[in-house]
C-alpha cells in the first residue's frame, strides 16, 4: 500500500536571505509542506514545536549565529486583564468578529492594501497581488478561519455578524490546544480603537470559550521594535531548548 507522503514529512532548508527584523543579519528557515489528510495534526505538532504556517508551508528559523526569534504563546486561563486591556476591550465592544471559512474577497484585499500602504509600505508583502492574497487566505489544508470585524448592528446579538464596512481581518488556525494567529490587518484610520490589540484579546476570549489553553502569537524577536508589543500579553510561555516555559514580564528568554 502506498502511504501519503505527509506520513513522513520532508524538511528543507532555505538559502540565506536578509533578515526582515534585524538589520545586517541573514536568516535561514527550515520548512515542510502541510498537505494531505494529516495536515491538521502535523500543524498541531509543528506549531507546538515552534513552527509557523504560511499557506501550505510550515517553517521556523534555522539561523546559524542567531536565536533572536522566540515562539510565544499566551496562557488563556490565567490571562492578566490589565486596566489598559480592559479599556481596549470596552472600546472595541463596538466591533464584532464573524468566523468565516478561509475565502478571500475584494473587500478584504482592498483593506489589506490600505493597511500595507499605511503600515508596511516597504515590507516584503507590499507587492502582493490580488492572486497572491487569495493564495494566502485559501491555500490551506488545516483547520483555518477568517474572522471579519465590523461595527455592531441592531441584530448582531442574533446573527453574530456586524454591519457596514470591513474594519479588520484575522487569519487564524484552530489547533488541538489553542488558536494560532497567522496574520491580521485593519483599517489604519481606526487606530484610536487599538484594533490590533483588540483582535488578540478577542482571540484570547474565543480560546477561553472553547476551553483551549493557548493563543499562539508567532515569534517575539529580541531587538525588534516591531515585535515588542507581544510582551504585553501575560502570562506567556516562550519556547526554548528545554521546551515551553513561563517567562516573567521583561525577562529575556
Amino acid at each position: 500500500m502506498t502511504r501519503h507522503p505527509i506520513d513522513h514529512p520532508q524538511f528543507y532548508l532555505t538559502a540565506p536571505a536578509p533578515c526582515p527584523y534585524l538589520p545586517g543579519r541573514q536568516e535561514r528557515k527550515v520548512f515542510t509542506h502541510l498537505v494531505g489528510h494529516q495536515a491538521s495534526s502535523l500543524n498541531d505538532v509543528l506549531t507546538q514545536g515552534g513552527f509557523r504556517r504560511s499557506q501550505n508551508i510550515a517553517y521556523r528559523p534555522a539561523c546559524e549565529m542567531c536565536r533572536a526569534c522566540v515562539s510565544v504563546r499566551v496562557r488563556v486561563a490565567e490571562f492578566d486583564w490589565t486596566r489598559s486591556f480592559r479599556r481596549t476591550w470596552k472600546t472595541g465592544s463596538s466591533l464584532i468578529g464573524a468566523e468565516l471559512p478561509p475565502s478571500p474577497s475584494s473587500e478584504q484585499y482592498d483593506l489589506f492594501r490600505t493597511y500595507l500602504l499605511a503600515r508596511h509600505e516597504n515590507g516584503g508583502m507590499s507587492e502582493m497581488t490580488v492572486l497572491d492574497y487569495a493564495m494566502m487566505i485559501e491555500d490551506t489544508h488545516v483547520d483555518t478561519m477568517v474572522v471579519e470585524y465590523r461595527r455592531r448592528g441592531p441584530d448582531s446579538f442574533l446573527t453574530r455578524r456586524g454591519t457596514g464596512p470591513l474594519v479588520a481581518v484575522a487569519l487564524s488556525d484552530r489547533l488541538a490546544d489553542g488558536l494560532s494567529m497567522v496574520y491580521s490587518f485593519y483599517d489604519p484610520e481606526m487606530q484610536d480603537l487599538s484594533i490590533g490589540t483588540f483582535m488578540i484579546l478577542d482571540h484570547i476570549e474565543r480560546a477561553r470559550k472553547l476551553g483551549l489553553p493557548y493563543v499562539y502569537l508567532g515569534y517575539w524577536v529580541d531587538g525588534s521594535d516591531k515585535m515588542s508589543y507581544k510582551a504585553r500579553f501575560q502570562p506567556q510561555e516562550h519556547l526554548g531548548p528545554e521546551g515551553w516555559s513561563l517567562v516573567e514580564p521583561g525577562a529575556t528568554p
